[in-house]
């Protein structure tokens, strides 16, 4: 069983801004003549949607004893203390508070953020920040694989 799973997925407006490049594209093509029209409208929709589509499928996960964060894969006894961030934290710790050599996987409409110290001695990252919408229950996730390993 899973502890933790979640899929960062971009707000519903974001498909209709996908859209509307599909429309602006058929607007562009417009002189052109119908079939044009019709391609850019289908052509431009879908790549931008394939785009949103994309940068909306990050995930994060606690399993098999790891904390799996888009294409990182770290074990969670290289990790230290997880810190939840509120919204102003999680501004702060993004922005002007932000160390260059940290992981982060950020997403600027997820409002609250889990920020996770690397204890590896060999690791030069100081720092995991995962964007979250539930960071207490990631937190009490990566607690509760810490435990059962403990043990």
């Amino acid at each position: 069983m899973q502890p933790y799973d979640e899929r960062l997925t971009v707000p519903r407006s974001w498909w209709f801004l996908a859209i509307a490049v599909g429309v602006a594209m058929a607007l562009i093509l417009l002189p052109f003549g119908p079939l044009p029209l019709l391609a850019g409208l289908v052509g431009g929709a879908a790549l931008s949607m394939m785009a949103v589509s994309s940068y909306g499928s990050a995930r994060i996960r606690v399993v098999a004893g790891s904390l799996v964060a888009g294409k990182a894969k770290i074990p969670v006894a290289a990790l230290g203390t997880a810190t939840v961030l509120g919204p102003e934290e999680t501004v702060a710790w993004r922005s002007y508070k932000a160390d260059p050599r940290a992981f982060m996987l950020l997403r600027s409409y997820v409002p609250t953020a889990l920020r996770v110290e690397v204890t590896d001695p060999a690791d030069p990252t100081p720092y995991v920040y995962l964007s979250t919408r539930s960071p207490q229950r990631l937190a009490a996730a990566l607690d509760a694989v810490r435990t059962v390993d403990a043990a």
